[in-house]
């Protein structure tokens, strides 16, 4: 379609200016179709050859010889069929179609052309190819997201479970209020993972609702203390990433201490930067971190990456002799 419509509308200002000079007539109008006609077929045929040997994926500077002298062939030989047009309509002028000054402007001018239609022909499809490529990666992570999130939901449910299993046997009644947390908490979660990101609120109401849940267990093992920048409403976070966080410094730092720690979370704005900051008792195993990082790390790592890419960061340390800290600095709202 682009084919027919660009050459015939080549093929009508090649008219009008004819007609300007006073030079259309019947001859001119079949000359004018009959050629853009033959371009229609060439460029055709020239597409093809781009298609044969795949020089659209190829590196401009590989291909840059053999498109020249793809134009320079296509140039001469439209030349002889301009002429041979001339002939079959018997409209041809021997002095004046043959003047050296004139082939030469001729010869300029299809060059020209050619090489415009070439050069719009590769910008065309270069940004077909962007915009496909742009699809299929927001696709992509769109998956990877759904993939990531779908790994946090047994990860937790099965600690979760065993919180409370373990509290079935001492104390009833605190299991029941567990359920009760664990329901909620799923809840949020279910509807949290319809979206890339969530109010930051809904995430610390969840977070709040886990860390009650942990407190039953542990008791006065487990102290928890919250330090959050009123300006963290304005924020989005990715879903259960802050659960995650907290639940990986209870698991691999709290609960191995048998007199149990501490757990703060604090958030801070500065800059348009949303930074968090969870603090807890415990010491990290570096190396261990480095050779194998756990599934929420690691999950919490790329998460970050697909939604914010290098805009993000995450860094997880020890503090103090007995104080882990896991930082998040989050951009603007995407």
């Amino acid at each position: 379609m682009l084919q027919i419509c660009g050459w015939a509308l080549y093929a009508i200002i090649n008219m009008i200016f004819a007609h300007l000079r006073g030079q259309f007539n019947l001859n001119y109008f079949l000359y004018s179709s009959l050629l853009a006609g033959w371009y229609i077929f060439s460029t055709h045929v020239f597409r093809l050859i781009i298609l044969k040997y795949q020089w659209l994926t190829a590196k401009i500077k590989h291909i840059l010889l053999n498109v020249f002298i793809c134009i320079a062939l296509l140039t001469i030989v439209n030349f002889f069929i301009h002429i041979f047009i001339w002939l079959l309509i018997g409209a041809f002028n021997y002095e004046y179609d043959l003047d050296p000054t004139i082939i030469s402007v001729y010869l300029l001018s299809t060059f020209v052309l050619y090489f415009t239609w070439t050069l719009l022909y590769f910008i065309i499809h270069y940004f077909e190819r962007y915009n496909t490529a742009l699809k299929y990666e927001a696709l992509k992570n769109e998956i990877e997201l759904n993939n990531l999130k779908s790994q946090l939901n047994p990860h937790f449910i099965f600690n979760a479970l065993n919180s409370i299993r373990a509290l079935v046997d001492e104390d009833p009644k605190k299991s029941k209020d567990a359920i009760t947390r664990l329901s909620n908490i799923l809840r949020i979660s279910l509807v949290s993972n319809k979206n890339k990101v969530v109010r930051f609120g809904d995430e610390l109401h969840a977070v709040r609702d886990y860390l009650n849940l942990e407190a039953m267990r542990f008791e006065e093992r487990l102290r928890i203390t919250y330090d959050i920048d009123p300006a963290s409403e304005n924020f989005t976070v990715p879903p259960m990433m802050i659960q995650t966080l907290v639940e990986n410094g209870i698991k691999h730092g709290i609960s191995k201490l048998k007199e149990g720690g501490a757990i703060n979370i604090k958030t801070m704005v500065e800059n348009s930067s949303f930074k968090i900051k969870i603090r807890n008792t415990g010491q990290l195993n570096v190396e261990k971190l480095n050779s194998t990082k756990g599934l929420g790390i690691e999950n919490t790592i790329k998460r970050l990456k697909l939604l914010y890419g290098e805009n993000a960061s995450f860094n997880i340390k020890n503090e103090t002799g007995n104080t882990v800290l896991t930082e998040v600095i989050l951009p603007q709202n995407i």
